[in-house]
């Protein structure tokens, strides 16, 4: 089997996924819509050397801060009812609120942004495989950067961080340029099409929890692969 983004994995150890959140920081261009993306040091022990959104896990202090309004509350909570954070309505309106404070400290810190909660729009959830040392039940969101506001690299956990569009980082990957995550490769995918920012925050979407198998890594990138021949392939 050839090897995948992820780090080493051992299968003798199996602990329970933690909340993490990931921002798609996107803007439009001339060349479509372009996404802001981090080259993870290769010294992390996650995902060393990946190209990535910025993001991370949901920590304590995301439980503090001062909550958004209610009715945006109950909104998250129903983009997020079909996945973990969405199984108990009494628990789904704090999960949403800690999840919203930790990808705006997430991006703060990364990026040198302050985002407003209106601002992130749920998009997909991904939770690490079984198998691996570390597992994260991640929580996706999407946002339009305004034209004024330039995020920064402001991390140490990535190299270096910039604007690309959405059609050239799938190209560096195919070409074997960059590696990416299947989560980032799949949403990557979602956005390929669109035209402008205002067109993916438009779009209406039921979010399920995605958790690839192991031996389903591998399949999954043997069918992107497939997918991109043929489309080459089409007049």
């Amino acid at each position: 089997m050839s090897s995948t983004p992820y780090e080493e994995m051992d299968a003798t150890v199996l602990p329970a996924p933690r909340l993490a959140v990931s921002v798609v920081l996107m803007r439009d261009s001339v060349n479509g819509v372009e996404v802001f993306v981090q080259r993870r040091a290769l010294t992390m022990d996650f995902a060393a050397g990946v190209v990535a959104f910025p993001g991370g896990r949901v920590d304590a202090v995301d439980s503090s801060l001062s909550a958004p309004n209610i009715t945006l509350l109950d909104s998250q909570a129903g983009a997020w009812s079909r996945t973990s954070v969405g199984t108990e309505a009494s628990f789904a309106r704090q999960a949403a609120a800690r999840l919203l404070a930790a990808a705006i400290r997430e991006v703060a810190e990364e990026c040198d942004v302050v985002l407003q909660p209106t601002a992130l729009v749920p998009w997909a959830n991904w939770i690490t495989p079984e198998g691996f040392p570390k597992r994260f039940d991640t929580f996706f969101f999407v946002t339009a950067v305004a034209p004024k506001v330039e995020p920064r690299h402001v991390t140490t956990e990535a190299t270096s961080s910039e604007w690309i569009s959405v059609r050239k980082l799938l190209q560096d990957e195919a070409a074997g340029r960059l590696k990416l995550l299947p989560p980032t490769l799949a949403i990557l995918d979602e956005l390929v099409e669109a035209r402008t920012t205002e067109e993916v925050l438009s779009v209406k979407r039921p979010i399920d929890s995605v958790c690839l198998q192991l031996d389903e890594i591998e399949e999954f990138h043997r069918r992107r692969q497939q997918m991109t021949k043929d489309t080459r392939a089409q007049p």
